[in-house]
C-alpha cells in the first residue's frame, strides 16, 4: 500500500481520468479513438479526414471533430512465489521484488480506470482474484500478495510446481485482448510453458518482468555460505566465473511477440516506478 505514491508520481499529463469505471479515459497515446469528444476550429497540422462537414458548412470556416478512446482495460498480474523465487543476495528476495513491481503497475492501471486481477503461484494452491476496478480492487490485490508470500515462506516444499497451470488460470480470468503481466525468474517453468505462452500470445497481450538477482548475473568463483528458512546452513562452491544473460532470454521471447523487461532485485521500487510507467504505456 505504501508504494501507491510512487506509482502515481510519473503519470503522463496526456492521460486524464474521467471516472473510476473502465472506459472513462481520454488519451492521445492510442490514436483518435472512436467516441466523439468535441468540435473545434481547424488548425495547422490537423488531419483532413477529421473535418466536420456540418459545422464547416454552417459557419463557412473549417472545423474538425476530435475523438477519445473508450476502452475496457483488464490486466491480470501473475506473481511467482514458488520456492525458487524465495532467494536473494541483495536488498530483497526475488519474490519481494516481483511483488513490488506488480503492485506499482497495479496502482497505475486502476488509477487510469482499468481493471486489475491477480494470480499467485506458490508451493500450495494458486490464488486468483478476478479483475475489478478502483482502490478496493488494489487493496484486495496487495492483501492477497502479502498473505500468499507469508504462506510461501512458511511452507516446507522445496520443489517448484510448473507454471503451466497458472497460465491457464490467468487466461480464464481475461477476455480476448486482455493483458497478462508475469513477474518471475522463470526457473523450472515446466515443459509446456513456452508452447502454451506462445499460444496465449495470439489471444492476449503478454508482458514479462524477468526478475534477476545480481549473484545470478555475475558469479565470481569461490565459496559462498547460505541459509534456508528452516535454519539449515552450509557452503556452496562456485568453481568458475559464470554469467547468465537475462537479456538474451528476453530477446528470445520478444521474437514470439512477448515483450519484457529485466527487473534487477537490488534496484528497488524507486527504480521500478519508471519501468512500470513504460510498461503501462504499452498495455
Amino acid at each position: 500500500m505504501g508504494l501507491r505514491h510512487l506509482a502515481r508520481r510519473g503519470v503522463s499529463p496526456a492521460t486524464r481520468t474521467l471516472a473510476g469505471l473502465p472506459g472513462g479515459i481520454v488519451t492521445r497515446r492510442r490514436g483518435r479513438g472512436s467516441e466523439p469528444d468535441d468540435v473545434r476550429l481547424w488548425s495547422e497540422g490537423d488531419d483532413r479526414r477529421h473535418i466536420d462537414r456540418n459545422a464547416t458548412a454552417r459557419t463557412g470556416i473549417l472545423h474538425v471533430r476530435t475523438h477519445h478512446d473508450e476502452r475496457d482495460r483488464a490486466v491480470v498480474l501473475l506473481a511467482d512465489f514458488r520456492p525458487s523465487m524465495l532467494f536473494g543476495t541483495r536488498r530483497a528476495l526475488r519474490s519481494v521484488a516481483a511483488a513490488e513491481a506488480l503492485t506499482l503497475l497495479g496502482w497505475r492501471v486502476v488509477g487510469d480506470g482499468g481493471r486489475i486481477g491477480l494470480v499467485i503461484g506458490s508451493a500450495g494452491e494458486p490464488t486468483a482474484i478476478r479483475p475489478a476496478s478502483g482502490e478496493r480492487a488494489m487493496t484486495a490485490v496487495t492483501g492477497a500478495l502479502a498473505l500468499a508470500h507469508a504462506r510461501a515462506l512458511a511452507a516446507s516444499d522445496t520443489a517448484d510446481t510448473p507454471l503451466d497451470a497458472l497460465l491457464t488460470l490467468a487466461q480464464s480470468l481475461l477476455p480476448s485482448g486482455g493483458h497478462l503481466v508475469i513477474a518471475s525468474a522463470l526457473d523450472a517453468p515446466g515443459p509446456d510453458f513456452d508452447r502454451l505462452l506462445t499460444i496465449l500470445a495470439e489471444r492476449l497481450s503478454i508482458r514479462l518482468l524477468l526478475v534477476s538477482d545480481a549473484f545470478e548475473r555475475s558469479r565470481p568463483p569461490g565459496f559462498y555460505p547460505f541459509a534456508t528458512a528452516d535454519g539449515r546452513r552450509g557452503t556452496v562452491r562456485a568453481n568458475r566465473a559464470e554469467r547468465l544473460d537475462a537479456d538474451d532470454r528476453l530477446a528470445d521471447y520478444a521474437h514470439r511477440g512477448i515483450e519484457g523487461l529485466r527487473l534487477d532485485v537490488e534496484a528497488g521500487p524507486e527504480m521500478y516506478a519508471p519501468l512500470m510507467e513504460r510498461l503501462d504505456a504499452i498495455l
